[in-house]
């Protein structure tokens, strides 16, 4: 299947809910029939890497991958948690992605959102099926919503 790009148009709000953004949401809805794992979901309630670890390999049919954009967030939620976080570099972002590899079986969908298409990659065994770009308007960054199928 080649994969497309496609550009929303219409100015949709984000909020801490980016799920219940509509172009966001029927997008999951259109890839994920058997439901989805949430390794972050809000509020933020235990550490993705614990979470994901509880996953058998290759168990996982669809996940969305909605991490904290910047390291600021990132320590902001451990924070409000009062727990420490060790790492802000960009090497958790890194153990995040091999974690989902590792969890997403062969065929399974990962929708990653982000300010940039920061998808599992294809170093991991992820092909691109599509790109979802969801305009904000205002001050607002865009949602760029990554749809990747694993492939190996």
């Amino acid at each position: 299947m080649e994969s497309k790009v496609i550009i929303n148009r219409e100015w949709a709000m984000p909020n801490k809910n980016t799920f219940s953004i509509p172009p966001i949401r029927e997008l999951i809805d259109r890839y994920g029939a058997g439901g989805w794992v949430d390794p972050f979901p809000f509020p933020f309630r235990e550490d993705a890497l614990i979470y994901l670890s509880k996953f058998p390999d290759c168990s996982v049919e669809n996940l969305l991958y909605d991490p904290l954009y910047s390291p600021r967030q990132l320590k902001e939620c451990y924070d409000a948690k009062g727990e420490c976080l060790h790492d802000t570099t960009s090497a958790v972002w890194k153990r995040w992605k091999g974690a989902i590899a590792r969890v997403v079986k062969p065929g399974g969908i990962v929708i990653s959102f982000g300010r940039s298409t920061n998808g599992i990659g294809i170093a991991r065994g992820f092909k691109i099926r599509e790109i979802l770009l969801v305009a904000h308007g205002g001050n607002h960054n865009d949602t760029i919503c990554t749809v990747e199928q694993k492939v190996m």
